[in-house]
Formats: C-alpha cells, sequence, structure tokens
C-alpha cells in the first residue's frame, strides 16, 4: 500500500513540477475577496491557485487536522493561532514529542502578498511552503504518504476533493493547494490605522506622534500597506548560540546575507509576542530599548543601524508613542473572526 502510495506522490510532484495550476470546476465557484487598493500585487502563484468555495473548505479542514503530523499531535493551527494573528508566544516553534524547532513561529496574515515565504526566504510560493512543516522532524516530522494514507478513507476528505477537483483522488499537489487556497483568504486590512485612512476614525495625539516617528525611524524597512518592504536585513538582533542558524546566508550561502531576515510585517504586532527570529525580545518595548541602547555589529549590518553608531536612539516618551502608534496597526475583527 505504502508503495502504491509513495508511486502517487511522486506522479503528483512530477505533475506539480510540469503545471502548477489548476481549473476550478463550474460547481465550486472562486470566491470574491476584499483586497485594498494601496496593497501590493499577488503572488503571481495566487493567479494560478485562486480560493474556491469548497477548494477554502478542504484547505482549511486540512489546516486544523493533527493528523498531518506523524503522532496526530500537531495541526497547522496549533502553533498558528488564530488569537494570535496565526502566530503562537513560545520563543521557537514547538512541535511533535515537545521538540523545539530553529525559529519563532511567524503570522500568516496577507500572504496573498508576500514574495516570499519562511524567515529566510526559502519558497517563492506558498504552494510549496506546505510540505516544509510536514516534513520538518522539529515539526510534524510526517511525510505525504503518511498524510494520504490516514485521510483517504475519510468520507467528509473524500467528498470535498471531489467537490473541490471534480474527482475524489487525493494527491500532494491538491494538498499543496487547498492549504495555500485557505492561507490566501487571511486579509487583515480593518485595523484603526486603515480605518483612519478611509476617514472612518482618527488617532489620538500620542498615535500621531508615534505616526511621525515611525515613519522617520522605521518606515525605511517597515514600508507600504503590509509595513513591510519584504527584504532581507541584519539588524543586529542577539544571535542563537544553541543552532546552526545563518538567516538568509542558509538559503544564498553568500555571508553576505549572514544573519539576515525577511523584514515582518507590523501588522497585527501587538499579538504576535515574542518577538524576533527564536523570539529574542519578550515585549515590543524590549526591542525598542535594545535598538536604543545599541544592536550587535557586524560587516553586513544594515546601514540603518551602521550609519547611526549602531543604534537607533529614542527617549522614554518616544518610545511610548512608538508603541501606541504600533497598536493601531491591531485587527480586531481578524483575531476573532
Amino acid at each position: 500500500m505504502k508503495k502504491i502510495s509513495l508511486l502517487f506522490m511522486l506522479l503528483g510532484l512530477m505533475s506539480c513540477q510540469q503545471d502548477d495550476s489548476y481549473d476550478p470546476i463550474i460547481d465550486n465557484p472562486v470566491l470574491a475577496l476584499t483586497i485594498p487598493a494601496d496593497f501590493p500585487a499577488l503572488n503571481p502563484a495566487f493567479e494560478k491557485n485562486k480560493p474556491t468555495q469548497y477548494g477554502v473548505e478542504l484547505g482549511k479542514k486540512l489546516f486544523f487536522d493533527p493528523r498531518l503530523s506523524r503522532d496526530n499531535t500537531i495541526a497547522c493551527a496549533t502553533c498558528h493561532i488564530q488569537a494570535s494573528a496565526y502566530a503562537d508566544h513560545q520563543k521557537q516553534g514547538v512541535g511533535i514529542e515537545g521538540k523545539v524547532g530553529l525559529r519563532n513561529v511567524p503570522p500568516i496574515q496577507n500572504l496573498a502578498f508576500m514574495r516570499h515565504y519562511n524567515w529566510d526566504g526559502s519558497k517563492l510560493q506558498l504552494e510549496n511552503q506546505v510540505i516544509v512543516p510536514i516534513i520538518t522532524p522539529e515539526e510534524m516530522h510526517s511525510s505525504l504518504v503518511e498524510v494520504m494514507d490516514k485521510i483517504q478513507e475519510d468520507p467528509a476528505y473524500v467528498d470535498l476533493f471531489q467537490k473541490t477537483f471534480g474527482n475524489p483522488s487525493i494527491t500532494p499537489e491538491r494538498i499543496y493547494q487547498s492549504i495555500a487556497q485557505y492561507e490566501y483568504t487571511l486579509i487583515s486590512a480593518d485595523s484603526k490605522y486603515d480605518r483612519v485612512k478611509r476617514k472612518e476614525a482618527v488617532f489620538t495625539p500620542l498615535e500621531n506622534k508615534g505616526n511621525a516617528l515611525f515613519t522617520q525611524h522605521c518606515a525605511s524597512c517597515h514600508s507600504g500597506a503590509l509595513f513591510t518592504d519584504q527584504s532581507f536585513r541584519n539588524i543586529g538582533f542577539p544571535v542563537n548560540t544553541d543552532s546552526n542558524e545563518a538567516g538568509r546566508a542558509r538559503v544564498t550561502g553568500d555571508l553576505k546575507d549572514y544573519m539576515s531576515f525577511r523584514v515582518p510585517s507590523l501588522r497585527n504586532i501587538e499579538y504576535t509576542a515574542p518577538y524576533g527570529s527564536f523570539g529574542q525580545f519578550e515585549t515590543l518595548q524590549d526591542v525598542l530599548d535594545y535598538m536604543d541602547q545599541g544592536v550587535l555589529v557586524s560587516a553586513n549590518l544594515d546601514p540603518i543601524f551602521k550609519d547611526n553608531s549602531n543604534r537607533i536612539p529614542l527617549t522614554k516618551e518616544e518610545k511610548e508613542a512608538l508603541l501606541a502608534f504600533m497598536n493601531t496597526l491591531s485587527d480586531t475583527n481578524f483575531i476573532q473572526h
């Protein structure tokens, strides 16, 4: 049975490499997503895998199913918790048997508009990222063969694969596509900041001051509607000496990328503590204090620090204002519904 499943998995992977798009069937309509006009362009992969009624339902079921893990204890939703903007509050991800991962669990909001996935940008398409947590030993430590064997006799899955793809065949490609479809729908764009932009609310004087300070000190990296320029930067955060972490250099092999990480979106930052690639900071106050005191010096330290004595000097009052502004990026509807 497992040899047959492996054959189907390999065929599915070959098919995915040849053509990773699919045409929704007539009775499975494409969903109409509300996308703000100022959001960046969609990842090109989105156009080949647009969220559909049943594709999203199937993807959500898979997302919350612990059978994706080897011992049936860890689902995607175990670490990506809605109330935490689909992050969690562990310093580093915790998988099956209490195994600790390399990095902090990132939130998964607004993924349809991202150009890279994972802290080091190792994946360029969301559909290709899905396999990572399933096979990583410190996360789910399973395989697509095991996952398919577990769900192929489940009538609910058989029905949803039929409704989504026109036949009940379960393949790796279809698992990737459906989970990605669900994640594409996780759009956060209704914070106080957004309401102010729509002239439905106004900033307090403290938030206004924070907005000005943010523009001065932070917006060169945390720019645009997603509050990230999606670049990779070394900003001198403490290094995890208990791992072989190298940041973006793990992907590129270039020492110039050593300890550089994808600039995170600051949307819903209030809900996603701790902060940093491996949870170095318990609070946002800790982050601002560290930047004020001076970051680690390195050859590839980002110019925003290197050209300013390796720090961003801030008074107590300025930090208070910055925190007030960053809290306006919280989308309470996103974490509740």
